[in-house]
């Protein structure tokens, strides 16, 4: 009997290499962490994506589905995070034969090989991958030929600190202090309405709750909004705008530059946050600046400030990822946001993702390490890849295809003026 290959994580992107697997006459087991499928999807579930349903459903899910009886969304409709979850992965989930395949409340806490430490070399390549996973009380093991890390980087965000490292007071603030995309005009609105809030970052889930927030404003006018911006120029936030070919992701970047010119939140640029301090019942936010120290009272911060992988279960295993955006080396060039800000990103799949470990591959968000330009389509073609060279079809492994839409810019070399009250309340102390 052929070993299973073990998906780490029932999000989008695991439940999308199961299914190519089962195609390929593979046996997947998926893992996952939480209590359903789509668990980190579902914090977000309030999100609109800024991609319609013809980006964000997989070939290969959707050929398990349609005997079900399944209905496909319109194909130009934008889902929430929420419709992801209820219209397509949990059908995907309970309807088709991966139903059997799927474990829930597995929490992964290591990964190896049979018999062989990290430092054992001879004959490593023909030990099968050992597992081990938390359900509950209880760790399990499986035993399988190969990984396919799905999970994703939800549950890792990156701290406030500019250096990377947690502010001075950041973990002790925890209860004033959120991460990712909170629901502020939902089930967390009593939590920020009528409260000073800061929102630090300058990707599109910044820009997305700075949004929710000033909405917030207009309907009681107690809430305040301050934008910590660690650059200088605003521009790259507001990315390719009208040339976006993905027209929802080009319209949030014309309404922030829109919000921001008219002054209705306050911004603070150039803050690079490095302490985090009680006043009182507020917190007081310091940042270092050339002009020196500055401070920002408020009474709430988000911090939107991106992801970072979870290796913490992988230490055993031989894994070589780029030393800044800790993907796999060969992606680093492509989707570092130092350098490339394009929505193309050059085909890659199986060979990109391999890993020194055979049969080891990173999928989905995590492969993308700290990089914050991952697109939903990029995953489904990752793991048909990887899928089809685990099967041992090279050549179909080889032939990755992938056309992203584009950004409408690659270079930010236009500044974005910040009226003049802003620039006041930016350079105070």
């Amino acid at each position: 009997m052929k070993m299973p290959v073990v998906v780490i994580g029932a999000g989008p992107i695991g439940l999308a290499a199961a299914a190519h697997l089962m195609e390929r006459g593979l046996q997947p087991i998926v893992l996952e962490a939480g209590p359903n499928v789509g668990h980190a999807v579902r914090r977000w579930s309030h999100v609109k994506l800024f991609s319609p349903w013809e980006n964000n459903i997989d070939r290969a899910a959707q050929r398990l589905l349609e005997p079900t009886g399944w209905k496909p969304p319109k194909p130009s409709d934008y889902p929430t995070g929420g419709d992801l979850v209820d219209r397509y992965l949990v059908p995907l989930a309970s309807k088709t034969a991966l139903h059997e395949h799927i474990r829930t409340n597995a929490t992964v806490t290591g990964v190896s090989r049979v018999r062989f430490g990290k430092i054992m070399t001879r004959g490593r390549e023909r030990a099968p991958f050992e597992i081990r996973y938390r359900n509950g009380a209880w760790e399990d093991s499986l035993i399988a030929s190969a990984v396919i890390d799905a999970s994703g980087t939800w549950f890792s965000p990156n701290p406030a600190g500019s250096n990377g490292l947690p502010a001075i007071g950041e973990r002790e603030l925890q209860s004033r202090i959120s991460y990712g995309m909170p629901d502020v005009l939902g089930r967390d609105r009593s939590r920020y309405e009528g409260k000073h809030v800061a929102v630090l970052g300058s990707g599109h889930s910044a820009i997305g709750t700075l949004i929710d927030l000033t909405s917030l404003t207009e309907k009681n006018l107690r809430t305040q909004v301050t934008w910590l911006f660690r650059g200088k120029d605003l521009a790259k936030s507001f990315g390719g705008r009208a040339n976006d070919r993905l027209k929802a992701r080009g319209e949030l970047g014309l309404k922030m530059e829109g919000i921001s010119k008219n002054s209705k939140i306050a911004i603070e640029l150039g803050f690079h946050v490095y302490r985090i301090a009680r006043m009182e019942d507020r917190l007081g936010i310091v940042a270092e600046s050339d002009g020196g120290a500055r401070q920002v009272i408020v009474d709430e911060l988000i911090v939107a400030a991106g992801f970072r992988p979870d290796l913490s279960a992988l230490t055993e295993i031989r894994i070589e990822l780029d030393p800044a955006l800790e993907c796999p080396p060969a992606l680093a060039p492509l989707i570092d946001p130092n350098e490339h800000s394009c929505g193309t990103v050059r085909p890659h799949g199986a060979r990109e993702l391999a890993q020194p470990e055979p049969g080891f591959y990173f999928a989905g968000m995590k492969s993308y390490g700290r990089a914050p330009t991952f697109l939903m389509l990029t995953g489904y073609e990752q793991v048909r890849s990887i899928a089809a060279e685990l099967a041992g079809d090279s050549a179909a492994a080889r032939a990755v295809e992938l056309v992203l839409p584009q950004t409408g810019v690659c270079k930010v070399t236009s500044s974005t003026s910040v009226p003049p009250a802003m620039s006041a309340r930016a350079d105070a102390g």
